[in-house]
């Protein structure tokens, strides 16, 4: 069965989870965090919407989101710069009966004239804390073709305690289908998870949404996919491609980290299924004679005359003459001065590490340097 993803309209959350790295969100949505040497994290479900077939998307946000503008513009980079469909920005106070979302229902709720209005028979739904390389249809087609009212994308494997704190664990039967759900759970080992990425039909999402929010329901986590697993048939894609779930400064770090295994760089970044981001005209990155790089990720618009080993640095950002910088994540603008020692680092944008300065942490905590600090 081939669907035709033109008929299916894209929502992504851009605010669900930024309390999980409030460090990284504090002038910042979850989806404009920096991820990857050049990209954002609402790059990656965005593009795999694109490169889906999906031509309309809206994205749902709550507060801090002016980088976020910033960044999309007009989506240009993602075609979706179009008359009919494109990327619609959704604000909160949107309308006159909108607020400021407390919960997911209440934020589609707020979305409720753009998926009223859309053409869509179908509706995508995906949180910017899972970075990956996604193709939708399989999924909007499995969705059709089991007669599911929700389908969930999931991943079963070996989960921590502190994996399971901050997620959605799902019991599913030899056919796939939800029996039940837990809601961050005090529990390890083999678990299926839920990705935070939903498929419904449009007309019965709207539905759906409608009585919930008469009856006071603001979370779809609790109040549909746990109240309501009996009642509704709720299916499991099981999801076994490569992907990194961010829920704690620790895993971004980690995930980032990564990307220095060429294995997994290849599984995200595929050469016909391209992660798109906003284009920056830097100049080619400079390396000084006497500079050391090793196994790291280097953005355009660098200069680097000191040592770097195992880190991922952003654009525009200098490494200072015998600087040392190992196992860090450098963003954009950040300054090492001359002679500074850094490991296991993570600085936002326009850092400035004093010459000769040392600054080490543990890979279990990296240390994170707020925006525009001098240390």
């Amino acid at each position: 069965m081939s669907i035709n993803m033109g008929n299916v309209l894209g929502l992504i959350f851009a605010n669900m989870h930024d309390m999980t790295v409030g460090d990284l969100t504090k002038n910042r949505t979850m989806g404009s965090v920096l991820f990857g040497g050049r990209y954002r994290l609402i790059d990656f479900p965005l593009s795999n919407m694109v490169n889906s077939g999906i031509t309309a998307v809206g994205v749902i946000t709550k507060d801090n989101y002016q980088s976020l503008l910033d960044h999309l513009g007009s989506a240009r980079e993602w075609d979706l710069a179009r008359k009919k469909g494109g990327l619609y920005f959704l604000p909160p106070f949107g309308n006159t009966n909108a607020a400021l979302y407390s919960g997911r229902l209440e934020a589609i709720n707020g979305a409720m004239s753009l998926i009223r209005h859309s053409l869509a028979d179908y509706v995508v739904m995906s949180d910017c804390d899972v970075v990956t390389n996604m193709d939708f249809r399989p999924i909007v087609e499995q969705h059709e073709e089991s007669g599911a009212d929700i389908t969930v994308v999931t991943h079963t494997g070996q989960y921590t305690n502190e994996d399971c704190l901050v997620s959605t664990i799902l019991n599913v039967d030899s056919e796939s289908r939800v029996k039940s759900v837990l809601i961050r759970p005090d529990l390890s080992g083999t678990c299926t998870a839920s990705l935070n990425i939903f498929v419904m039909k449009k007309d019965f999402l709207i539905d759906l949404v409608n009585d919930c929010i008469a009856r006071g329901k603001v979370s779809f986590e609790t109040d549909v996919l746990q109240a309501k697993c009996s009642e509704l048939v709720i299916k499991a894609y099981e999801y076994n491609n490569y992907f990194s779930k961010i829920t704690s400064v620790g895993t971004y770090f980690k995930a980032n980290m990564d990307l220095l295994d060429p294995a997994n760089a290849r599984q995200l970044y595929l050469p016909k299924r391209s992660i798109y981001t906003k284009v920056s005209d830097n100049a080619p990155a400079k390396y000084d004679l006497d500079c050391v790089v090793k196994n790291s990720l280097i953005a355009d618009g660098c200069i680097i005359e000191g040592e770097v080993e195992n880190s991922v640095v952003f654009r525009g950002v200098r490494v200072g003459k015998g600087a040392k910088v190992k196992n860090c994540i450098l963003m954009q603008g950040t300054t090492i001065g001359a002679g500074a020692e850094c490991s296991y680092l993570i600085t936002d944008k326009e850092v400035t590490v004093a010459p000769d300065r040392v600054l080490t942490s543990s890979p279990e905590y990296p240390m994170y340097v707020s925006k525009g600090a001098y240390l």
